[in-house]
Parts: structure tokens; sequence; C-alpha cells
């Protein structure tokens, strides 16, 4: 007898879910932000259950589907197994935020040159520029504590990020949360290309030209309105679309 597919395992909302966050996973790899097999993105499925979609531990982003990433519950454990393993230390952050976090849809975690090097940075991300601008204001931070196997940093983790779906992880890397894939990604789009940003501007003279404090402040505020909203709207359509004329194999 031939086994289901995960497709006729799954009802629609979570197969939506499947198909974006593999989606997530293949953008990463394309704009270059992917670390080997490392770093995680999780989404919750929808449902009151606790269950989460994280990538199968072994696989490159750009080989990732959304048939092939494992469901789990807090605990790591697996749910529905698609044949692969996953990295419960990977889980340790994600679990942290989806436990006290009601809106957090998607939490998306990066070890990228230019996030990290800031991260790492004494004073962290600079309104330098329009892009960081929009970041700023819904920016946390959190001190590293080694690798994340130790579950007694997620109360830390917690209450660093608060309410902010922005994070740099001291010497770590970066971090967004998101109500919805598209949400989370696109924070994490303009928090990387800041720090990029960044980088290159500190790099090229030791005194960036200043904004006028309103600005800041004016940006700020359209930042914690603006970015969610354009993702659904418009990047995370064009997004897809691009993808599709790429390799549609992530909504296999």
């Amino acid at each position: 007898m031939t086994k289901p597919s995960i497709r006729e395992q799954v009802g629609e909302a979570e197969w939506a879910v499947r198909v974006d966050l593999a989606a997530a996973y293949r953008l990463v790899s394309l704009f270059g932000w992917d670390d080997l097999v490392f770093t995680h993105i999780s989404a919750r499925v929808p449902g009151g259950d606790h269950h989460f979609l994280i990538n199968p531990y072994g696989m490159l982003f750009e080989e990732i589907t959304a048939s092939s990433l494992v469901k789990i519950d807090l605990d790591a454990k697996i749910l529905l197994d698609t044949g692969y393993p996953v990295n419960p230390a990977g889980f340790t952050i994600h679990s942290a935020i989806h436990e006290v976090r009601a809106d957090a849809g998607c939490v998306l975690h990066l070890h990228t040159l230019d996030g990290t090097a800031v991260a790492c940075s004494r004073e962290g991300l600079l309104p330098l520029n329009q892009t960081a601008q929009l970041v700023i204001g819904d920016l946390a931070y959190h001190d590293y504590e080694g690798v994340a196997f130790d579950h007694a940093e997620r109360p830390r983790l917690q209450k660093d990020l608060g309410a902010h779906s922005v994070m740099l992880l001291r010497n770590h890397g970066t971090l967004t949360v998101g109500q919805t894939v598209s949400a989370a990604f696109t924070r994490m789009y303009f928090l990387e290309r800041a720090c990029s940003m960044q980088v290159r501007t500190l790099s090229a003279t030791r005194e960036p030209y200043p904004t006028d404090p309103g600005v800041l402040a004016k940006n700020e505020m359209i930042g914690k309105m603006g970015l969610a909203a354009a993702s659904e709207a418009l990047v995370w359509p064009a997004l897809l679309r691009k993808l599709d004329r790429l390799d549609p194999s992530f909504r296999s």
C-alpha cells in the first residue's frame, strides 16, 4: 500500500503555511543568507495545538520543500514524520519566542556576515540611513550565552525581546518575528540590509552624515506600522512570483 503524501495528511491551512515557509528557506538561500544546514526558520501550524514546522536537519535551504518540513511540538518532538530528523538544540531560541508570543507565527534566525558583524559591535545598529531608521524603533538586543543548548536561557531571551519583532543576538546573529512568514521575512530583509549598509558606511567614512532627530522619530514610527503591511500586500506576492520563475519545486 502506498504511503499517503504529506499533502494528503494535512489541512489546507497547514499546507499554505508549509508553502510559505519553504519559500522563505529558498529565499534565504537565494539572498546568500544561509549557513550550510544551520540556522532555522520556524512557523506555527494554524490551530491551538502549539505545533510548529521547521527545516529537516541536514538539508540545504535550497533543497527544502513544503513536504520536507517537519512538524514538531514545543519540545521539538516530531509529530509528523517526513523521513528527516530535526536539530532540537536549534529550536531552543524559536521555542522560547513561540511559547510567549501569540503573534509569533514565524521566527527567522540567521548567522549572516554583516548581520553578525553589527551584532558583535558595541554600538549595535546605528540610524545611519532610512533602512536602519525603519528598523531601529522595533529593535531589541540579547546578550550571548553560548550555543543555544540550554533551555534555562529562554526566560532571559523572552524578556529581552518583549514586544519587539526585530532582534540582534549579540556575538551571534539576527532574528525577526512575524505574525506571518512574509512579515518575518520582510523584517529580516530590512534588518540585514541595514546591517550591510552600516558595515559599508563605516568602512567608507569616519563621520557619517547625521539625520535630523525629527526625521528619525518619523521613520521609526513608519517602520513599526508599515513593514508587515507592505509584506503582505506587495513584497511577498512578488517574491513568490520570482521563486516560481526560478524553481517552483518549493511548492511540492
